[in-house]
C-alpha cells in the first residue's frame, strides 16, 4: 500500500472515528525542524470558524495520522472538558465552544489557533463537569 493511500484511509478513520463531515475537519501538514506536523483543525458548520483539534508530530505524515488516530482514541479519557464563550470584533452574537484539553491555557490556545488575538474577545472559560 501507497502512503498516499494509506494517508487517504487514516484520515478516513480518524473522521469517522470522531463522526464529522468531510468539510468540517482539515488535515493540514507542514515542516517543523526536520519533522513533519500535523495540525488537524475542525471548522464548526454554524459559525464557520476554524479550531486547533490537535497536533501530532513524526518522521512522515503516517506517522502523524497514526498518532492522530491512536489519540482520537482515547481523548476522552485523558482531558478535561471545557466550555468557551466568546465573539469576534464586530460581531454581536456570542459564541459557544467546546474544547478538550488538559488545562483552561491549552483550550484557550485551541480557540486562538492561527488567529490574532485581538480578533476574539473571551467571555468565560468553564471546566465541565466530568460524568
Amino acid at each position: 500500500m501507497t502512503d498516499e493511500f494509506e494517508v487517504a484511509r487514516l484520515e478516513r478513520e480518524i473522521q469517522q472515528y470522531l463522526g464529522l463531515e468531510p468539510a468540517q475537519l482539515r488535515f493540514e501538514f507542514r515542516t517543523v525542524e526536520g519533522q513533519t506536523r500535523l495540525d488537524l483543525v475542525t471548522v464548526n458548520p454554524r459559525h464557520h470558524q476554524s479550531f486547533l483539534f490537535r497536533f501530532e508530530t513524526g518522521r512522515d505524515e503516517v506517522e502523524c495520522l497514526q498518532k492522530m488516530l491512536d489519540y482520537v482514541k482515547r481523548f476522552r479519557d485523558t482531558e478535561s472538558s471545557y466550555t468557551l464563550q466568546w465573539r469576534t470584533r464586530g460581531d454581536k452574537e456570542l459564541q459557544t465552544s467546546y474544547f478538550r484539553a488538559h488545562n483552561a491555557y491549552e483550550a484557550l490556545d485551541k480557540l486562538y489557533f492561527g488567529r490574532d488575538l485581538n480578533a476574539i474577545t473571551v467571555f468565560s472559560v468553564v471546566l465541565n463537569p466530568s460524568s
